[in-house]
């Protein structure tokens, strides 16, 4: 990861520590940056988010179990993005999982693997065919963002997922080193996952970056997320919260029966019990996150994160239901603001 690091440095990359781990925070390039990943393809090296291989004749009926999406109905070259909850269906991780042969691969938030990897341990009993592993230190991600990033993906060797759901993959070749290429960019931004090796990771970006890919760093990436409301661990994803609250429906199998969380999760869909919903918010100014929302004289909700954008300061936010509506004026701290939609997330109750 040394060389990969060394790499990047030479293509104008600033680094930051993030999960233990150093990772680029800025190319000093931002405006090409941005400009790639709405009109060509941007570069965002993923190799600090945790990878845990899930192993065992089990593994499929576990994960189903443990988590909030339908496994069983998965194939080897598939996957789905699904919502590690606790029994109270509190939020965890937001995790993507990958089906391969022998094994599934989930690619975790930066620094929660080992998070995933306790809880798991957890509900693996004695009889239990389930081997877990932590394979963050010895793999590497890279996301290519973009509307080019297709025609892209194509020139690498995988036209074989264009137009496949998400998390679907296939190994290709790449300068004869074996890579598994996925549909999915991270965020609601077209765009393809490439999974590899540490070995392989530096040789693996400067192939992307010869290739024509506008790298990007941790920065552009944090703005994009908050934008297009991806909600992480520790802000948007705690105990505060449950995935229905976080819009995270497409994760949820409202139908596959008995899992971790379930029970909760389904009385609240069926009684249409979900109090609070996330939401953007276009802001005059910065505010801290945990700042109250208020309309009026009216505390509805509670901001979670806030970023500069290219058009002013954009926040996410946990917005009362009763209160909720589209453009609605608010005012969070000494910053004025409207609600506004986000394209990474959903509401049924709208």
């Amino acid at each position: 990861m040394q060389q990969l690091r060394e790499q990047q440095i030479a293509a104008g990359a600033i680094c930051t520590t993030k999960a233990g781990l150093e990772i680029p925070f800025t190319f000093n390039n931002a405006t090409a940056a941005f400009a790639a990943v709405h009109d060509g393809v941007a570069l965002y090296d993923r190799s600090h988010w945790g990878q845990i291989q899930v192993a065992g004749a089990d593994r499929i009926r576990f994960l189903h179990n443990q988590t909030t999406n339908n496994f069983t109905v998965l194939q080897p070259g598939q996957g789905c993005d699904t919502v590690f909850v606790t029994p109270t269906a509190r939020t965890i991780d937001l995790v993507t999982a990958y089906l391969l042969d022998e094994s599934v691969l989930l690619l975790t938030s930066p620094g929660y693997a080992q998070r995933i990897m306790e809880w798991m341990d957890r509900f693996i009993f004695f009889a239990d065919q389930v081997e877990p592993k932590d394979l963050t230190n010895t793999t590497a991600a890279f996301s290519l963002l973009g509307s080019n990033s297709q025609a892209f993906v194509e020139k690498l060797g995988a036209g074989a997922i264009v137009g496949q759901p998400n998390a679907s993959h296939v190994a290709v070749k790449l300068n004869d080193m074996e890579v598994r290429v996925a549909v999915g960019s991270g965020l609601a931004i077209p765009g393809y996952t490439l999974l590899t090796t540490a070995e392989q990771a530096a040789a693996v970006w400067q192939t992307l970056f010869n290739a024509g890919a506008v790298p990007m760093g941790e920065q552009l990436w944090e703005q994009l997320r908050v934008e297009q409301g991806r909600p992480i661990p520790g802000q948007e994803l705690t105990d505060d919260y449950n995935p229905l609250e976080a819009g995270l429906w497409q994760t949820i199998s409202l139908s596959k029966g008995c899992y971790i969380g379930q029970e909760t999760i389904a009385r609240l869909h069926t009684y249409k019990g979900v109090k609070q919903q996330l939401w953007g918010i276009r802001l005059t100014q910065f505010a801290e996150p945990e700042t109250p929302v208020m309309s009026g004289d009216e505390k509805i909700g509670r901001l979670t994160s806030c970023t500069q954008s290219h058009e002013g300061y954009f926040g996410l936010a946990y917005i009362r239901t009763k209160n909720v509506a589209p453009e609605l004026p608010v005012r969070v701290g000494a910053s004025e603001g409207v609600l506004a939609a986000l394209p990474f997330v959903s509401h049924e109750y709208i």
